[in-house]
């Protein structure tokens, strides 16, 4: 799947990196969980809506973060996933939801 296939689902705050490939999902609002366990390429689905998580998210090679509960996005979180290249989107959904939701694309 690609980032491009997410614009559709979730609400595309940024996409400099439209074909991306995202092979899988991790789910997780603990960053040092997230540098310990997330693969290249999965899809950071979190609450954490900060610049912090776009570091983290760029020394794992995540695709992109997907921002749950409609959270407000910061100016310099969209800068940071501009200059890194991540993907960004937010969601009404909450994690467990939007979990599943990135399951069933990645099975589809």
């Amino acid at each position: 799947m690609k980032c491009s296939d997410l614009n559709g689902e979730f609400e595309a705050l940024i996409l400099p990196a439209p074909e991306s490939d995202v092979s899988g999902g991790y789910t997780s609002d603990l960053l040092s969980d997230v540098m310990a366990h997330a693969r290249q390429g999965d899809v950071l689905i979190t609450i954490q809506s900060h610049k912090n998580t776009v570091a983290v998210a760029s020394l794992a090679g995540i695709s992109a973060i997907i921002l749950c509960n409609s959270r407000p996005v910061p100016d310099d979180m969209v800068e940071a996933a501009r200059q890194e290249d991540i993907n960004l989107f937010r969601t009404p959904n909450n994690q467990f939801d939007t979990s599943c939701r990135i399951r069933r694309l990645l099975d589809a």
